[in-house]
């Protein structure tokens, strides 16, 4: 009883100064703390922080209109550059040197002309061709007209190199920003391989899409493969057995000739050439207008011949040599046998022991072109355009060194023929000039041949142009990559200073003339240029540039970049003009020489 009530007080105790404890601590925070922070921190935050952000948002917007300014002042000075574009002009001065180009200029920055020395009715035709395209004037001077430039055009076509992996590929991608119709496949890829039977086993694999140059015993196998497609090539050509005269005993025209009807040319082509193919009776294709005009080639007469080096001093023969490069060409299927034949005929008709030399393909092109092989060599060429002058002025022009001395009573023929347009008036210079080849044979004609290449069945728009290269761009193999072989790497990819058919066709598919070949003849139509129109004389051309086409670089085509293209192949005084060689074969055998070009020593 105690016990409960002893904790009855204590509880009651407890309870109070619980009370008293909530009590006291509820009435201190509610009068002095209260009153504190509701005055003087409610207020300072609330002013000063707006005055300072609207003081930001003013220097924010004098920044902005500041940047504004200074924008627009950019593209005023922009602008004012672009109005004030300079011209740029190629000038020879004069026509005294002997070509055919007195000047180049840009009009405006659309507009170029072109003004000859003579006329040429090859004109437009020869602007066509690959070696006379267009690359900014920007990068020519960035490379000094070669080190990368040869590995790295930068063109306006509708694939861009990526990369020449040497001794295996090129590889392009797919320009996204080409004026013209996109390519159909996002990289193409070009390889090579100098054996025919290798190319077709990799086409048949499916490893490639389009393969070049099919040896002639593969053909029929191709067309009976439902998987394959086999492309007949329609370009005229010819293979010839070539003869220097400035190394004896060639320097002696009996000894040419007698070359020239020793050599049973029916043999080689019934041997080694497929179907259709013929013993060339010219140089240059009877397709080609004006190229069979004047007397047929001599015929096989070994007693003659061996007359003729009789009475040259050379009853037993003489030593010499055959020179080649081991590439298959559409004039020169089975290149190795070829040669041996040719040697063998030497010996067996003319006692002339003849050592078979194989070059690398990059050395046997310029050896042959500056005319310091010292045997015989075998060579050949496809026709780049529809013209006569293509086969004899690149071969037998005044400026010429591949045969020695030039012939005078030949390459001054050409050169008044060439300057006449009407193909019936031009013909009696045509006949003049193939008989005084045939009378001085600075090379022996051997055939025309008939060739074809090949293609994956599933490829749609497989085709070969007559003039020009395939592009790749054409085609589409319906899938991402697309894969080309040909029969030999390329020598360089600044094609402005190459020849070869291996070079020019990795070029086109980058790089882009004025005008193209249509791709079923030798008509011409608009690339770069919308138009080239001539003045009554025909001396005066004026091009009208394509709007709007820009390089792959990101710059934009202009007239200036034409000037300076040309000026890098026409003029060999321009620091630029320095290329793989400094050849610049075609600017020189189809202009009728360069402007400010040194004296030979």
């Amino acid at each position: 009883m105690k016990k409960n009530h002893f904790i009855l007080i204590v509880a009651l105790l407890m309870l109070g100064l619980l009370v008293v404890a909530c009590g006291g601590g509820a009435e201190e925070p509610t009068e002095a703390p209260a009153e504190e922070p509701t005055e003087a921190p409610a207020e300072e935050p609330t002013e000063a922080p707006a005055e300072e952000e609207e003081m930001a948002e003013e220097e924010e917007m004098a920044e902005e209109e500041e940047m504004a300014e200074e924008e627009m002042a950019e593209e005023e000075e922009m602008a004012e550059e672009e109005m004030a574009f300079e011209p740029d002009v190629l000038d020879a001065g004069s026509c005294d040197y002997g070509g055919k180009i007195l000047k180049v200029s840009a009009v405006d920055e659309l507009t170029v002309e072109i003004e000859l020395c003579k006329t040429d009715p090859a004109f437009l035709s020869k602007l066509a061709f690959t070696p006379f395209a267009i690359q900014p004037k920007e990068w020519l001077e960035e490379t000094g007209g070669g080190g990368e430039l040869l590995e790295k055009p930068i063109g306006t076509g509708p694939y861009m190199v990526e990369e020449w992996v040497r001794g295996d590929q090129v590889v392009y991608k797919r320009f996204d920003d080409y004026w013209g119709e996109p390519a159909s496949a996002e990289t193409a890829v070009l390889r090579w391989n100098q054996e025919g039977a290798a190319r077709l086993i990799e086409l048949q694999s499916g490893n490639v899409d389009f393969i070049t140059n099919v040896s002639p015993d593969d053909m029929p196998g191709i067309e009976s493969d439902p998987d394959l497609q086999l492309l007949a090539v329609p370009t005229p050509n010819i293979f010839y057995i070539g003869l220097t005269n400035n190394h004896p005993p060639f320097d002696d025209i009996r000894v040419r000739q007698a070359v020239a009807m020793g050599i049973d040319r029916q043999r080689i082509v019934d041997t080694f050439y497929p179907p259709g193919s013929e013993v060339a009776s010219h140089f240059t294709p009877c397709s080609i207008p004006n190229g069979c005009e004047g007397e047929e080639w001599y015929e096989f007469d070994p007693e003659a011949a061996r007359a003729l080096l009789a009475e040259a001093g050379f009853p037993d023969g003489f030593e010499s040599a055959v020179y080649y490069r081991d590439v298959v060409r559409d004039y020169l299927p089975e290149v190795p046998s070829v040669a041996v034949e040719i040697q063998t005929q030497l010996k067996e008709n003319l006692n002339i022991d003849a050592e078979v030399v194989v070059m690398e393909s990059g050395e046997f092109i310029d050896e042959s072109q500056a005319g310091n092989l010292d045997g015989v060599h075998m060579l050949g060429w496809s026709a780049d355009y529809p013209h006569v002058t293509n086969f004899l002025d690149a071969h037998f022009a005044c400026v010429g060194t591949q045969f020695g001395e030039p012939y005078p009573e030949v390459c001054d023929t050409l050169l008044e023929a060439s300057t006449i347009a009407d193909p019936d008036e031009a013909a009696p210079l045509y006949e003049q000039a193939n008989n005084a080849i045939k009378e001085f044979v600075p090379m022996v004609p051997v055939a025309h041949s008939k060739s074809a290449h090949a293609a994956l069945a599933s490829l749609e728009g497989a085709y070969v142009p007559p003039f020009g290269a395939i592009q790749f761009y054409k085609m589409d193999p319906g899938k991402d990559t697309f894969v080309v072989m040909q029969n030999n790497e390329p020598l360089s990819l600044f094609c402005h200073d190459e020849s070869d058919g291996e070079s020019l066709r990795p070029c086109q598919q980058v790089v882009e003339p004025l005008l193209e070949y249509a791709d079923d003849s030798g008509d011409l139509v608009p690339e770069l240029a919308t138009s080239c129109e001539s003045d009554e004389s025909g001396l005066i051309w004026t091009c009208s540039l394509r709007e709007g086409v820009l390089f792959h670089d990101g710059s934009s085509l202009d007239a200036n970049d034409v000037v300076a293209s040309w000026a890098v192949g026409f003029d060999a005084s321009n620091p630029l003009h320095v290329g793989r060689v400094g050849t610049f074969f075609y600017y020189d055998y189809l202009f009728d020489g360069l402007i400010n070009q040194p004296e030979a020593e």
